[in-house]
């Protein structure tokens, strides 16, 4: 029985080792190079496409070198060979000097930084109602706009002198149905600072389409940007506070947050994730359109509760449509044809990789798309396009 149950594991394991090798070989372009010298401005994501179907297999096939100083780090100069190591293919670095120190700020990233940067500094997305948050009541000399060097009036905050405080402008408030299977993201324009009886419009990154918190749906975070700094010079309701000479110009409605410096990835490795939230969808997409294309930011319904993670990629679908099938109920009355609609099937749009991760909501980068990638967009496994 043992030896039956021993050679049972053996053909088990040949045959997983058998698609592994299958799957990997398959994901190679079939004009991949032998190799390629990284250059000063590609992406992570641009050589895995050079050499892969599927950029997001990348972590599958990349052998790091355990001789090199942070082995799984890709710099200018480098060069990426093709290999096979039993059978399988293989990607790693050839021709670096293991006793070059490099610094970790010039490896390339997985994405253009410079397209997400304001993303990645300026913008956060947090649980507390914005109700609940200091805010800016008045500009000095009853101003519409405070600038460097001028004084503002807070209330709301337990301001003490000395103190420096993050002056903040909120954009949206997203959304989404706590129950997948009953219905779509509502989706609204106008801004909803405007509701809540501030005085406060978007700050320089604005959504055209977002989410709102109505009719049952769950508030899945608020979203500022951050404007400029503050230190206040006297204690008191409304307290004194000073701008910075950097920044944006302030208003009556602004917010105060404590000054943070969150952490964020600037490298990270493209990779499939492990599950895929239940009606993950686009929530907004940045600049003002409703659609967005390649290097477009999107916000997404889903965040670190739901076990996203920055550098997870994600294939974008359009929700097909339900129409009336009027051939099979061609003997039927107009009414028994819309009470039997047929759902199309979902269109992919392309490929989007997380960058940004908060608690509900996530940041990610639109990296191809052969249609425009539009707000209420469905988020799947990456692998679910048929090939």
């Amino acid at each position: 029985m043992a030896a039956m149950l021993k050679k049972l594991l053996s053909v088990v394991a040949a045959a997983a080792l058998t698609f592994a090798t299958c799957v990997a070989a398959q994901s190679l372009r079939a004009d991949h190079p032998d190799t390629y010298v990284v250059q000063k401005g590609d992406t992570l994501w641009d050589i895995a496409a050079r050499f892969l179907d599927q950029p997001w297999l990348w972590p599958e096939i990349w052998q790091a070198n355990p001789q090199i100083e942070n082995p799984h780090l890709i710099y200018p100069g480098d060069v990426i060979s093709l290999a096979y190591l039993d059978g399988r293919p293989r990607l790693g670095v050839s021709g670096r000097e293991p006793r070059i120190r490099r610094d970790r700020a010039d490896a390339i990233p997985a994405i253009p930084l410079h397209e997400v940067e304001s993303f990645l500094k300026r913008m956060r997305v947090f649980d507390e109602r914005p109700q609940d948050v200091p805010y800016v009541l008045a500009i000095e000399e009853n101003r519409l706009r405070g600038a460097s060097g001028q004084v503002i009036y807070a209330r709301g905050g337990d301001f003490q002198p000395g103190q420096r405080w993050a002056i903040v402008r909120p954009t949206v408030r997203y959304a989404g149905h706590p129950h997948p299977a009953t219905a779509r993201t509502r989706l609204k324009k106008d801004d909803w600072t405007a509701s809540e009886g501030l005085q406060s419009k978007t700050a320089g990154i604005e959504w055209a389409e977002y989410a709102a918190s109505d009719n049952g749906f769950e508030v899945l975070g608020w979203e500022v940007a951050d404007i400029t700094t503050a230190e206040v010079t006297r204690s008191g309701d409304p307290a004194t506070l000073l701008l910075a000479p950097e920044g944006r110009e302030v208003k009556a409605g602004d917010l105060l947050m404590p000054i943070q410096h969150p952490g964020f990835d600037l490298v990270f490795t493209p990779r499939a994730p492990n599950r895929v939230p239940a009606n993950m969808r686009v929530l907004a997409v940045t600049d003002y359109y409703r659609y967005g294309g390649p290097r477009d930011v999107v916000a997404l319904s889903a965040g670190a509760r739901e076990g996203i993670e920055n550098g997870q990629v994600f294939a974008l679908y359009a929700e097909g449509d339900r129409v009336a099938d009027g051939m099979a109920h061609r003997t039927r009355i107009a009414a028994e044809w819309h009470s039997n609609k047929v759902k199309l099937p979902d269109e992919f749009l392309g490929h989007v990789m997380v960058f940004r991760t908060f608690d509900k909501v996530s940041y990610g980068l639109v990296m191809d798309a052969i249609r425009p990638v539009v707000v209420d967009s469905i988020a799947k496994a990456p692998d679910s396009l048929p090939r």
